[in-house]
């Protein structure tokens, strides 16, 4: 019988007495005298209002109330010990849960920080809710959710809600991302704000904050751009630009790691963008909450030295992939023709 188990005392007497048969024996292994334990005994059937144990015959056994009492003590027991090998679970992080809110551009910037925990925390379960900041900053704030990665203005320390704290991770710089068959791909001293202006532009919409960002941006240097359209997927963004049709604002880290994409600068130059980690002030933080905090400002600190590669080529299940291959062949032939004749 496991002590550490939080179990009223009279239910551990009842367990003992009936796996000793005795009185004595259950006391001695309680190390309790005998006249404690009987008294706990008799105030058990007293609340119970039957009688629990047979006194009278030559080996204390249980009544027939006894053994099905008996039966569901053993049960909560059980439930009891398991509540506390899952509380001591939860401690070694070998199980639990982490609830992640985080934007369409902090989920593509992190990703990889989600494949470091979950390698690391096999066990845990990670929950995350895409949403605007806003709605990140609050659900941490009323504890909807343990943990949010956004965006913030670069060493800033003012979260919106006095309930939420902030650690920023990393700054992104930001990027006019267009298609590689763009007109103004190869033009490498970047673009003026007027040149900007002209592009027809994809964005996501005004309920996240790199739209407000770029907005004031526009508003600041007197421009209008040219929005064709809004989206609050991030996907959207990605494929309408690959395509050629639509250009749009990104981050360094995802122009630079998307097939089909390259980015040129602004002048002036947009203001870059922090990613931070924001959590409950106040209030008790899970051990898989405080785990991944830590691990968030690990990978921030190191995630240069094993930056993401662009990706060299098409979607497998993409037309282009298809193109791709067929020219990689002929070349291949071609060479492999000229080599043979020579």
């Amino acid at each position: 019988m496991d002590r550490r188990v939080i179990f009223p005392r009279c239910l551990q007497y009842l367990l003992a007495i009936a796996e000793y048969g005795s009185y004595t024996r259950a006391a001695e292994a309680l190390h309790v005298s005998q006249p404690t334990l009987s008294q706990q005994i008799k105030q058990l059937e007293a609340s119970l209002g039957t009688l629990l144990v047979n006194r009278s015959a030559r080996n204390i056994r249980l009544t027939d109330a006894g053994e099905i009492y008996l039966g569901h003590a053993r049960r909560a027991w059980g439930e009891l010990d398991a509540g506390t090998r899952a509380i001591s679970d939860v401690q070694d992080l070998s199980r639990g849960l982490l609830r992640l809110g985080w934007t369409p551009i902090t989920d593509y910037l992190t990703c990889s920080l989600l494949i470091s925990y979950n390698n690391l925390y096999p066990g845990i379960t990670l929950s995350t809710f895409e949403m605007p900041q806003d709605d990140v900053e609050a659900a941490v704030a009323e504890d909807d959710i343990d943990v949010g990665i956004v965006f913030s203005v670069p060493l800033s320390t003012q979260p919106a809600s006095s309930n939420v704290k902030t650690e920023m991770l990393f700054k992104e710089d930001l990027f006019l991302a267009i298609s590689h068959d763009h007109p103004r791909a190869k033009q490498r001293q970047g673009v003026s704000v007027r040149e900007f202006s002209q592009e027809a532009l994809i964005l996501l919409n005004t309920n996240f904050e790199l739209r407000r960002h770029i907005d004031l941006y526009c508003h600041d240097l007197d421009i209008l751009p040219r929005i064709a359209m809004e989206t609050d997927s991030l996907s959207v963004i990605i494929k309408m630009v690959q395509s050629g049709q639509l250009a749009s604002v990104l981050p360094r880290s995802i122009v630079r790691t998307q097939y089909g994409i390259c980015g040129i600068r602004i002048s002036p130059q947009l203001p870059p963008k922090a990613i931070t980690i924001i959590c409950r002030k106040n209030g008790y933080k899970s051990p898989a909450c405080r785990a991944f905090t830590a691990l968030a400002l690990d990978w921030a600190a190191h995630r240069d030295e094993h930056p993401s590669s662009r990706r060299s080529k098409p979607c497998a299940l993409s037309e282009k992939h298809s193109l791709y291959e067929d020219g990689k062949r002929r070349t291949t032939a071609k060479g492999n023709g000229s080599g043979n004749g020579n």
